[in-house]
């Protein structure tokens, strides 16, 4: 195997206890890249419920498979890459039961940290000022969602996290000049879909 230290990664000690079973190292490394995952789970899949779900299954594989990891990338371009296959496979499941139950934009709307909740008056800002804020970010959140799987794989991991695009290119297994490719289409997609959608609002 590849010398893991060829590669300037934080997270190397910890990975190198985990494969010695040490669960608190573990411990470590979900804390330190939970967050971050959440949020690409979240921004991939749509739901705040099934992120979650997503998230704790990656990391659960990610240290069943932690021998796996060659050292080859860092350790959170790694379970970033895991994530991914697993925010893909759920939206799959969900097309497929859809299919058959439908889908409503009515749903409640989903933010990082669980459904949006009602804000109050303020000095700083109106409840109107927050309430057009929050049903903006729910427009651009419905064109990211709209957007082709490998589309919107590019934005969210650059646009939203600031992945470089060797890093991208690393988790999505492309070449650099294709991750900045589907990166332009996506944003030219993404600022058509938010013209036609502020466009409308009056």
């Amino acid at each position: 195997m590849k010398d893991a230290k060829a590669v300037n990664d934080d997270d190397i000690n910890d990975v190198q206890l985990c494969r010695k079973g040490d669960l608190a190292a573990f411990e470590r490394l979900v804390l330190r890249h939970q967050k971050r995952i959440l949020n690409i789970a979240f921004r991939m899949i749509g739901s705040y419920e099934d992120g979650l779900e997503v998230t704790q299954d990656s990391f659960v594989s990610a240290y069943r498979n932690i021998n796996g990891f060659d050292g080859r990338s860092k350790f959170s371009t790694w379970i970033c890459a895991i994530v991914m296959n697993a925010a893909r496979n759920r939206i799959e499941q969900n097309r497929s039961r859809n299919r058959h139950e439908g889908a409503s934009y009515d749903d409640p709307i989903e933010g990082n940290d669980g459904p949006i909740a009602r804000d109050c008056a303020s000095p700083e800002s109106s409840a109107l000022e927050k309430l057009e804020q929050k049903e903006r970010r729910a427009l651009v959140r419905r064109c990211i969602k709209q957007l082709e799987d490998d589309y919107r794989a590019v934005v969210v991991l650059r646009d939203i996290q600031g992945f470089s695009y060797g890093e991208i290119g690393s988790v999505l297994k492309l070449a650099e000049g294709t991750v900045k490719s589907r990166l332009s289409r996506a944003r030219d997609s993404l600022r058509s879909c938010l013209r036609k959608l502020f466009g409308g609002k009056r």
